[in-house]
């Protein structure tokens, strides 16, 4: 557990002492205690920690919620909101910055540790989530797909295009999907175009 890196943002330096210990009693290496929203993104302009512990109720101009937001925004770290208020109006508006936990002080060690590795679990999975959707996308682009009806020419069998040009249907089916055309002989044009070649 000692790789993974953790940001703490408490202003209250004792408290931010007593929960850096825990932490490296634990296993965890505290990288910065941060006191305040300046104190933080200086930090994380620098450095990229696996988890941010975040207290709501800070002495600078923006709160816990408010930072947890623009690091939302501008990093793809998690964040744990560790805080001693538990009113209804501040977890509201927590739920909407939608965190990886909330912890209401004083918690136990065992409390804090589960909540970090599931913060960093269900993180995890979120990445790979979106990078499956990304290649997904990314294929989906690339194909392109035939439907709905094609309008094609009773007699030498071209379809028209949105455009409105005839083409050739394998020009056609080339411009509209992925695949390729390797050409040969229907039995019956064989028999047709080269009578007796087929005999043997």
């Amino acid at each position: 557990m000692s790789e993974i890196t953790i940001l703490i943002v408490e202003d209250n330096e004792f408290v931010g002492l007593d929960i850096k210990h825990r932490l490296s009693e634990i296993g965890f290496n505290v990288l910065k205690i941060a006191e305040s929203e300046d104190d933080a993104f200086s930090f994380l302009e620098k450095t990229q920690p696996d988890i941010i512990l975040m207290d709501i109720i800070l002495s600078g101009k923006l709160d816990g919620i408010q930072i947890a937001e623009i690091v939302k925004k501008d990093y793809d770290i998690p964040i744990i909101f560790i805080t001693g208020a538990s009113d209804e109006k501040t977890i509201q508006r927590a739920k909407l910055i939608e965190p990886f936990g909330y912890l209401i002080k004083p918690f136990k060690d065992r409390e804090l540790q589960i909540a970090i590795e599931m913060a960093l679990y269900k993180h995890k999975l979120e990445v790979e989530r979106n990078e499956l959707l990304k290649k997904l996308k990314e294929q989906q682009e690339k194909i392109k797909d035939l439907s709905g009806l094609i309008p094609i020419c009773s007699n030498c069998k071209k379809i028209r295009d949105d455009s409105g040009y005839w083409l050739q249907v394998e020009e056609y089916i080339r411009q509209h999907s992925s695949a390729e055309f390797t050409h040969s002989l229907c039995p019956i044009c064989l028999k047709k175009l080269y009578p007796g070649l087929d005999d043997d």
